[in-house]
């Protein structure tokens, strides 16, 4: 340490202005981050999924057919690796983009953090409780949005009074507007979507896992929503985020996964990953 300490020291100083503006911009991107929240070791997440590898074995009436004739059983079951030894440690405070080409693994990432998948081999080691958008803030269709506010806010362990405190806010946050009355099964799919979001922001979380549910939305929607990610590192929680709209991760996030067949391809900073992963 005091190697290093001295020749920091012999570095020729810079520009005080040049250096003031590198500080901001380095503050903004990379702020001052806590304790780990997410341990991902060494993770493996294997599918067992029936599907036909070749013409004789494809799902139709005729190759069925066939197989009972031959008194074969049902397709052999295949294995998908979905995700292949991936490693990292997240902190309180951090934002995280996940991107990635389809079936890179960006979902299925998600939820085995949100301990919905199971590891084939490795580990998840999480500090507090991981809320998947969409999961945590389960919706039924056949209740309204009030009701479903309600229960989503219950279900997030927030009290009577907590919900009554923040039922306008997510309302207004969701923009659905008088539809709060009717059934979910009238809400259009980008309806749903944003009040998820809402509900499941309403309260800051240890860890918020967000799957491109900053896709659906106007351009006044998805600024309030960044603006709400950003709240929610500034009060030390920790998000994830995957989406395919590269501009809210550059704007949103201070770190960046890219994943390619599974693996980590590159991490880092944001701009530095986008322009790699742009030029792919």
């Amino acid at each position: 340490m005091a190697e290093l300490t001295e020749e920091l020291s012999q570095v020729a100083p810079q520009n005080s202005e040049t250096q003031n503006s590198k500080t901001q911009n380095s503050e903004t991107r990379n702020p001052k981050v806590g304790s780990p929240t997410v341990i991902v070791d060494d993770l493996h997440i294997v599918y067992k999924v029936y599907g036909a590898a070749s013409e004789s074995e494809k799902g139709n009436a005729a190759n069925a057919l066939m197989r009972i004739l031959r008194r074969q059983g049902r397709p052999q079951m295949k294995e998908v690796h979905a995700v292949k030894g991936v490693s990292f440690v997240a902190h309180h405070g951090d934002a995280i983009g996940i991107i990635g080409r389809n079936g890179s693994g960006k979902s299925t990432l998600l939820r085995a953090i949100a301990g919905l998948l199971p590891p084939h081999k490795g580990a998840v080691y999480t500090n507090g409780q991981p809320s998947l958008l969409g999961v945590n803030a389960a919706l039924m269709k056949e209740l309204t949005g009030e009701r479903n506010i309600i229960l989503g806010c219950y279900a997030m362990g927030m009290s009577p009074a907590e919900v009554r405190e923040k039922y306008d806010e997510i309302v207004d946050f969701s923009g659905i507007g008088d539809f709060v009355q009717f059934p979910m099964s009238t809400y259009s799919s980008g309806m749903g979507a944003r009040l998820r979001f809402a509900i499941s922001s309403a309260k800051t979380h240890d860890v918020l896992l967000i799957d491109e549910a900053l896709a659906t939305g106007d351009r006044d929607f998805k600024r309030k929503s960044q603006q709400r990610i950003k709240q929610m590192r500034d009060s030390a929680g920790t998000v994830f985020l995957v989406a395919h709209n590269l501009d809210v991760i550059e704007e949103t996030c201070n770190r960046v996964i890219w994943l390619h067949k599974g693996k980590i391809r590159m991490e880092g900073d944001p701009q530095e990953v986008l322009e790699a992963y742009n030029k792919a």
